[in-house]
């Protein structure tokens, strides 16, 4: 099964394609976004491209689970993709997820590697392997 992960946020998008079989994904070029609206054309080609079964979206949550403001919209977005293209969308906890993938960047590329796309996608790749790992 094949499945895109999107972090969710504001300013981008981080996006996330992964394997059922093998467990694991691979990050995707990040998505600009105005206050949290992306490209839908460009989220269409992302579909259409990668043809998933499923979506997962980040949820952010605070460390003692409660929801944040960015919580509703980012189920707001998982509505529009589902609404929109009418693939199945299932929500992961997104906790410590940017904080991880900033560590791991600055590991391999130091400075470099914190663009905020790239964080953003390798957050991305977080959810989707900690969605398939829950499976």
């Amino acid at each position: 099964m094949t499945i895109i992960g999107f972090d969710f946020g504001t300013k981008s998008i981080g996006v996330a394609v992964g394997q059922s079989i093998t467990g694991t994904a691979s990050i995707l070029k990040a998505l600009k976004a105005q206050d949290g609206i992306p490209n839908w054309n460009v989220v269409e080609q992302l579909l259409k491209e990668w043809q998933p079964e499923r979506v997962v979206v980040g949820l952010p949550l605070n460390m003692d689970g409660t929801e944040q403001p960015l919580t509703q919209r980012a189920k707001k977005f998982g509505n529009r993709l589902h609404g929109r293209f009418n693939v199945p969308v299932d929500f992961q906890d997104e906790r410590l997820t940017s904080t991880a993938a900033r560590e791991a960047l600055f590991e391999r590329e130091g400075y470099r590697g914190l663009e905020k796309g790239k964080v953003d996608s390798a957050a991305a790749l977080l959810i989707v392997e900690d969605y398939l790992r829950s499976q």
